[in-house]
């Protein structure tokens, strides 16, 4: 959700000078990329980790604050939810060992953190939508403290003029209204970052794009919302409609939404900061003192803060990030499909299998997206967020197949080539790449294994649905603590 701000209102003067600031900032990010002013060291990658409380009957816990205060550590954060926090895990080149090493690290910070929350009535789940949430949960009084969602909400309502509609078809269908954006907070995700050069990055973002739909398929985990049983993951749609600024009229008009696959692809990173400033108008005008033009002439590391904050409220599956470390500037792609969860061990996973994937598209000799239409790609996403790993997807030379065959017929043995361009341990590409086989050879991911420790709980035991959801919970919670990748777990 980007930095910390105060909470205030804005009035015309603040919109008119933030809008110069934006474009100001974009001409001299502009001039940093003609002048090869970025970073050249190695490429980094990091991770976020957005997860959920419950208490001790698996149910919503909404003492976020509480539980920050027991971790007591400046990697965690609040979410949008009084019942989410988020962990950065702090990024490291990809090489040797930093994959199991990367495992252990979250694994001990969620342990500890874990630990911290029982202290205070509350334990972590990683999960896309945590199923026992119900729609009494989310609503404005249930949103974080912090004073930007505050305004954020504020600011989305403003602009849309009218409550959020929420209607998301499935077995189950189901139709809601909410008046504050807090309906977002039921999306926990895991957001991939990548440090390129300025120059790799539309091929990075480009092979991103065209695989989001085969990470979604593999990696569905969000199954349930409020009690209803609708896409494999509900997260992508609840996401896309639950912080739309757009009233009905303006979607009709073709008005591009904040959560956006896109329309095209790129050919350079500044083509989305640009996209940025044509379509979309300023949430949060808040402006610095710094004159990003200024502090570039005389040889500093501008901040951009006006163009990263606009960034920021433009939630992009796969976004482009500006940031000053340092002061060294770079870009990276933050790729945003997947939900959180089941294990440690499925995260990592799935991440070797995007972070090998990517490197070898993007550096294809003849690139994917020339194969690949862009409106094919969005659609994959959109399927795969439907079906699950049961979707059919659509591959160039492969034509319709579904998610599990085309993994293992074209995209695994891609996969471990690029893990090995990064040069990973290959004791460790094979063990995290073998989830990633044996996912698809069993068919289970966390969207089929809740679907059906589910059915079994309301089939056997003759509990409801909302009984049954929080038992499921119970044993989800259980499993993701043994590490155990998802395919083994029973229902």
């Amino acid at each position: 959700m980007g930095r910390d701000i105060d909470a205030r209102t804005f009035g015309g003067e603040d919109r008119r000078r933030y809008r110069e600031k934006v474009r100001l900032s974009v001409d001299v990010f502009a001039q940093m990329l003609r002048e090869r002013a970025f970073e050249g060291g190695p490429s980094l990658v990091g991770q976020e980790i957005e997860l959920n409380l419950v208490d001790g009957d698996s149910l919503p816990s909404m003492r976020n604050a509480d539980v920050l205060d027991a971790i007591a550590d400046p990697a965690w954060a609040t979410e949008v939810g009084q019942f989410n926090l988020e962990i950065n895990v702090p990024p490291r080149e990809l090489k040797g060992d930093a994959l199991a090493g990367l495992e252990q690290e979250i694994r001990d910070s969620l342990n500890a953190a874990d630990g911290k929350a029982r202290s205070v009535g509350s334990r972590l789940v990683m999960i896309g939508i945590l199923p026992t949430l119900r729609k009494e949960d989310v609503h404005e009084d249930a949103m974080s403290a912090n004073a930007r969602y505050r305004v954020l909400n504020e600011q989305i309502f403003y602009a849309r003029g009218e409550d959020m509609r929420i209607s998301i078809d499935g077995p189950e269908p189901l139709l809601t209204h909410s008046d504050s954006i807090t309906p977002e907070a039921a999306c926990t995700s895991v957001q991939l970052h990548t440090q390129v050069s300025p120059e790799a990055f539309a091929r990075y973002w480009n092979a991103a794009q065209a695989i989001a739909g085969v990470q979604v398929a593999l990696g569905a985990n969000s199954p349930f919302l409020f009690g209803s049983r609708l896409w494999h993951e509900t997260r992508i749609t609840l996401f896309e409609q639950a912080t739309d600024t757009r009233p009905e009229e303006l979607k009709l008009q073709g008005v591009r939404p904040r959560v956006w696959f896109g329309e095209r692809w790129i050919t350079s990173v500044f083509d989305l900061f640009e996209e940025n400033i044509q379509y979309f108008p300023a949430l949060l005008p808040v402006c610095e003192d710094e004159d990003p033009q200024v502090a570039f002439d005389n040889g500093g590391c501008p901040q951009l803060a006006e163009m990263s904050l606009h960034n920021g409220t433009i939630y992009r599956w796969n976004r482009p990030v500006y940031a000053a470390v340092n002061g060294k500037p770079h870009v990276r792609v933050e790729n945003r499909v997947l939900p959180a969860g089941p294990s440690v061990a499925d995260t990592i996973a799935n991440a070797a299998f995007y972070y090998g994937l990517v490197r070898v598209l993007a550096e294809a000799e003849r690139p994917i997206w020339s194969q690949l239409s862009f409106a094919t790609a969005a659609e994959n996403l959109h399927t795969a967020a439907r079906y699950g790993i049961e979707a059919q997807l659509y591959w160039p030379g492969l034509g319709e197949a579904p998610a599990a065959e085309l993994v293992l017929r074209r995209l695994l043995p891609l996969a471990y080539e690029g893990l090995y361009r990064w040069g990973v341990a290959q004791a460790d590409a094979d063990r995290l790449l073998g989830i990633i086989e044996q996912r698809c050879l069993t068919g289970q991911n966390g969207a089929i294994w809740q679907l059906a420790t589910v059915r079994e709980i309301t089939g056997h035991g003759g509990k409801d649905r909302h009984e049954a959801l929080r038992l499921m919970t119970q044993r989800y919670i259980d499993n993701m603590h043994t590490n155990e990748p998802v395919h083994t777990w029973k229902c």
